[in-house]
């Protein structure tokens, strides 16, 4: 928490980036302020969201826009894959290295200089498979 590179650490800030911390759910903006406002009961949603907005811009945190759904937020800024539930859009981390050679390929078959990828899985997560499998044998 102290790589904030040329951002002040206000207390608001830095409860937000311990929430986010304790949680692997990738939360919305609004699922942080849930969490924060534990902790700060007066602090508004618009605060919550400017804030994460600036850490994602800053890179302390990273914001995700997957596949039509809400922003959601990650607290792990090392480079990582993540899978998206089509059911239920939990969005979750997936342990599997990073395939950086995909970047050299994309730069062989473009003129462009390629900076890095982001690879969404999609898929049905345990407990929607667990809610499907029961309602067909119901």
């Amino acid at each position: 928490m102290d790589n904030l590179p040329n951002m002040r650490l206000t207390t608001q800030r830095q409860i937000i980036l311990e929430e986010l911390g304790k949680v692997t759910s990738h939360p919305t903006a609004n699922e942080v302020y849930d969490m924060v406002r534990k902790r700060l009961p007066r602090i508004g949603l618009g605060t919550v969201y400017r804030n994460l907005e600036l850490m994602a811009e800053s890179g302390i945190i990273l914001k995700l826009e997957v596949g039509g759904t809400q922003k959601r937020f990650d607290a792990t800024t090392e480079s990582h894959y993540h899978i998206r539930c089509t059911h239920c859009d939990k969005v979750e981390d997936i342990d599997i290295p990073v395939q950086y050679h995909i970047n050299e390929h994309a730069g062989r078959a473009c003129n462009y200089e390629v900076l890095g990828h982001h690879i969404e899985f999609s898929g049905i997560c345990v407990d929607c498979q667990q809610v499907r499998n029961e309602k067909s044998y119901n």
